[in-house]
């Protein structure tokens, strides 16, 4: 056998266990447990692993840490993440709407110019909507902040670790 396919053939067996009491199991496979381990969400809740799978709990670990931020500023922190997260998922929303938009637009005999407007206008509020929420939530972290905490957030946002 070749030995790259060894981790292959592992991660294959371990999906196969089930934990869990007894024959009935839990239903949840040993490779999602791990994923619960790590506060992250596994593929069988979402049905993919992906950005929307992260959530709020792991950047705000993260941020915390390389931070060091106080227990008054993870709170605050948190509302923040949830606001952006909220306003992200309704920007992936409002994409969803323009993109069917603008297929009405074409499936049609004769292109339909309003729905592809609509479709565009759409779009442009989404993004609209999204930069004020990112400005505002930069603008709460800046204030939340305090000097030398401030240049460590600059230098994970500048180095790519970090993206707004």
């Amino acid at each position: 056998m070749y030995p790259g396919f060894l981790p292959h053939w592992k991660r294959q067996a371990f999906r196969e266990i089930r934990v869990g009491c007894g024959g009935g199991g839990s239903g949840a496979s040993l490779h999602d447990w791990e994923y619960s381990l790590a506060g992250e969400e596994g593929p069988s809740q979402f049905g993919f692993v992906g950005f929307a799978a992260l959530g709020v709990r792991r950047p705000l670990r993260f941020l915390a840490h390389k931070l060091d931020l106080q227990e008054s500023q993870i709170a605050e922190l948190a509302r923040i993440l949830d606001e952006i997260k909220t306003e992200r998922a309704q920007a992936a929303v409002d994409h969803r709407r323009a993109i069917s938009a603008f297929a009405d637009a074409i499936e049609s005999e004769v292109f339909d110019e309003a729905k592809a407007n609509a479709g565009a206008q759409v779009r442009l509020q989404s993004a609209d909507r999204l930069r004020g929420a990112v400005l505002t939530a930069l603008s709460r972290l800046h204030k939340m902040l305090d000097p030398q905490q401030r240049s460590r957030l600059a230098y994970l946002i500048r180095t790519g670790t970090l993206s707004i």
